[in-house]
């Protein structure tokens, strides 16, 4: 019994010394308990990127993200080339922003990258309705559509096969499929391989950003960008195959483009005036595509990064909001109508969030 007991004090003592902490005792522990915050442990998870879903559409199966509350403004979002359905995910850095305007981001994959089987048979208007077969499956009628580099020309053709469904377009940095076609286009299927198998084998080179450009200053993003393009080209087993990516890049060679005349919601074209993948001059060639001209912003600190940079001011436009802009006034982000950010600006604040300082 007395050994039994000392073995007992000795348990009671150690627990009290873990509790007490400094103190030893469990009075101690309690006050200092006290003077910490209250704990607060959170009822949902928080996302851990695009959550991926599929639908079967036309004999095959169609992939695609769905990312933000079911009640929200629904953003059809088209990625640049190469890039998956959870490409959107890397415009999560302004998630709270993206969040309070209320809007839900939807992203259609495109043939053979990602989760989705390549199939060379299938074209711009295979997309255009494997975008209506989502749009119906999450009982979406409109929805506004941003496109950013080369998701410009898959932007095009749905614009013109189903403007119905769309209440505003936001043209980022997008390759219009219109004008004179690119060099590589006069290459054989077999050069076209070769070149484009050589840039995807590494993804971070292809998914790169110049040393000085902003998205350097985003925790996490040239990563993500990096795991992005190791999800188009090794997710299923490619391997690095390039065969959907000249098949998509032959794509961009297709002319006449399609007819946007009768296209009449907003647009709106987002330039960067160093970009050197889709110049100014390229990016012009959408003003000509529409009846109305669309609006244009045009920045000087940005090259084919301009739909990063400013994807504040996209996710203003996009909530229905483009009249006013997001200027950074000392520590403080504000949303001023246009005029008064461009006085706010001569003044020495600077575009979008404070983030970016």
């Amino acid at each position: 019994m007395k050994k039994a007991s000392t073995v007992a004090v000795a348990f009671t003592l150690s627990v009290a010394a873990v509790a007490g902490g400094i103190g030893f005792t469990a009075g101690a522990s309690q006050a200092e308990a006290e003077k910490k915050p209250r704990p607060v442990v959170q009822n949902t998870f928080d996302p851990l990127g695009p959550p991926m879903h599929s639908t079967e559409h036309a004999g095959r199966t169609v992939h695609y993200s769905d990312t933000g509350e079911k009640d929200a403004t629904p953003v059809v979002f088209m990625g640049g080339t190469g890039t998956t359905a959870r490409a959107s995910g890397m415009t999560e850095f302004l998630r709270t922003t993206r969040q309070k305007l209320g809007l839900r981001l939807i992203s259609v994959e495109r043939n053979g990258f990602g989760d989705t089987e390549y199939d060379a048979k299938l074209g711009f208007d295979d997309y255009t309705a494997d975008v209506r077969a989502v749009l119906d499956e999450l009982g979406i009628r409109k929805a506004a559509v941003v496109a950013i580099s080369g998701g410009g020309p898959y932007a095009a053709h749905f614009a013109a096969d189903a403007p119905e469904r769309i209440s505003s377009l936001h043209l980022a940095a997008a390759l219009p499929p219109y004008g004179e076609k690119a060099d590589y286009c006069g290459k054989s299927d077999a050069e076209l391989r070769e070149y484009f198998g050589e840039q995807i084998r590494d993804p971070r080179s292809w998914w790169g950003f110049p040393a000085d450009s902003p998205m350097h200053k985003i925790p996490g993003f040239t990563d993500t960008a990096e795991e992005d393009g190791g999800r188009s080209y090794y997710l299923r087993g490619q391997k690095g195959d390039p065969s959907a990516q000249v098949h998509e890049q032959k794509l961009y060679c297709e002319r006449p483009g399609p007819d946007l005349s009768d296209f009449r919601a907003p647009v709106f074209v987002y330039t960067g005036t160093k970009d050197t993948t889709v110049p100014p001059a390229t990016q012009a060639r959408w003003k000509k595509a529409f009846a109305a001209a669309p609006t244009v912003r045009s920045y000087d600190d940005s090259g084919h990064d301009v739909q990063y940079r400013h994807w504040d001011q996209i996710l203003l436009d996009m909530a229905g909001y483009a009249d006013r802009a997001a200027v950074c006034t000392g520590r403080t982000t504000r949303v001023l109508p246009h005029e008064k950010a461009e006085r706010a600006l001569e003044k020495g604040a600077t575009p979008g969030s404070c983030a970016w300082r």
